[in-house]
């Protein structure tokens, strides 16, 4: 493989001569062969792992013993393995060497990935050649940092301790807004991912957009919308924030008095104070979401708390290499937003369908084996939430404006129902009087 400019060979020397200088070093080694760029020192380093493994000692005479003297040539040779040992400054610094040598190879394999798309965008498709070179590059990152996790467990130990010097008040993870949910979740966790699922027009969206405003007055709410337009949101935002008729909405023209002008601006004021971003984007993939989450962690820091709703995960665009398999596609989907969750530190909650199964059903509450197309997405998630409205079944129902919150799953917590009053014509979700 060719360098790109970069001259990694004196590393890599220096790095495979340690071994001859110290046995030792060969035993904690992660890096691999191929990731080294000179044929020659790759081999080299193969014969050096075989005869670690098998405790030899690591010098002149086995590495001719183990190779044979007709294959000594493929490793540049006796006289180069000499020269080997001379040329390391010293092998105090071989962790030095080892991290350099992860580092040119890194650089080559995405030289290489660039080289690739350049190649591919004269005359591909460069939408599917845009997500194909994303992914390469995530995954490249992502070996990498599989590798530089050594799965030491004292720093982790550590931050616990401090943690329980530093008081989280009563709720730890971000506040939904809603007392009696906090107390059953603790608020949304952090690395955590939340599936709430709902029958269409029960109020998935109305109840992620209270979510969202209520975390965006002091954190960063993100939304990706994939069924409805930045403008369509931000007025049903503007009817939450300050109990707008969303019928009057339809037409201020024609139906705002003066009072509700005011109202209006105040609402149109509040929502751009806060650190609410959506993005709604037809056709959005897993790449594009996790791109605009990296770009906004990045932007507000580590220390802030991003909360991340996704309206909603049956229309994601899946791999192509799933096309005609739904519940494949639906399974990576969701196995990619825990990974975000989790690589990124933020709070992901996706919403999602359920299969018309509750509909047969006398009792229409959800439960977890109607979310819909994949059980990946029940394995996946850490807490699973149903909507639930009496009033979307009987138009006769004594509770109009109830709605419960069923808690079907909580990996690190309790379960149950909770119950909140539903304005439905404002959009507008509060905690049950």
């Amino acid at each position: 493989m060719e360098n790109y400019g970069v001259n990694s060979e004196a590393v890599e020397e220096a790095f495979v001569g340690s071994f001859f200088l110290d046995n030792g070093l060969a035993q904690g080694c992660s890096v691999q062969p191929e990731q080294l760029s000179s044929p020659a020192l790759r081999n080299l380093y193969k014969v050096i792992q075989t005869l670690s493994k098998k405790g030899k000692p690591i010098d002149l005479v086995t590495v001719l013993e183990e190779m044979g003297a007709e294959r000594i040539g493929s490793v540049g040779g006796m006289s180069y393995i000499v020269q080997l040992q001379g040329s390391v400054p010293s092998i105090a610094h071989f962790h030095a060497y080892e991290e350099a040598v992860r580092s040119h190879d890194k650089r080559r394999k995405a030289l290489a990935c660039l080289e690739e798309f350049q190649l591919k965008a004269v005359d591909g498709d460069i939408e599917q050649i845009v997500r194909e070179g994303i992914q390469q590059l995530m995954e490249l990152e992502d070996h990498q940092n599989d590798e530089e996790d050594s799965g030491e467990i004292s720093p982790c130990l550590i931050e616990l301790y401090g943690e329980g010097e530093s008081d989280f008040g009563d709720i730890p993870g971000c506040s939904s807004g809603f007392t009696k949910l906090d107390q059953l979740t603790g608020g949304f966790q952090e690395s955590d991912l939340m599936i709430i699922g709902a029958r269409p027009s029960v109020g998935k969206t109305a109840f992620a957009l209270n979510l969202a405003l209520h975390h965006a007055v002091q954190d960063v709410s993100v939304i990706f919308s994939l069924e409805m337009s930045k403008k369509q949101l931000l007025k049903r935002a503007v009817c939450i924030c300050e109990e707008i008729s969303s019928v009057k909405l339809r037409n201020p023209y024609r139906y705002f008095s003066e009072v509700d002008w005011s109202i209006y601006t105040n609402a149109l004021r509040r929502i751009a104070g806060s650190q609410l971003h959506i993005f709604d984007k037809a056709g959005m993939d897993v790449n594009y979401i996790y791109s605009k989450v990296r770009t906004l962690r990045k932007r507000y820091g580590d220390q802030a708390r991003l909360l991340v709703i996704i309206d909603y995960l049956q229309l994601i665009d899946g791999d192509s290499k799933h096309r005609g398999n739904r519940q494949a596609e639906i399974s990576e989907i969701s196995r990619f937003l825990k990974k975000l969750a989790r690589d990124l530190n933020v709070s992901v909650i996706a919403l999602s369908q359920l299969s018309r199964g509750v509909e047969a059903r006398q009792d229409k509450r959800p439960m977890l084996s109607d979310l819909r197309e994949s059980g990946q997405i029940e394995q996946d998630a850490d807490t699973i939430a149903f909507l639930y409205r009496d009033d979307y079944y009987s138009k006769d129902s004594k509770q109009p404006n109830k709605i419960e919150i069923i808690l079907a799953k909580q990996r690190n917590g309790p379960i149950g129902t909770i119950e909140l009053e539903f304005k439905k014509e404002y959009g507008k979700f509060v905690d049950k009087s």
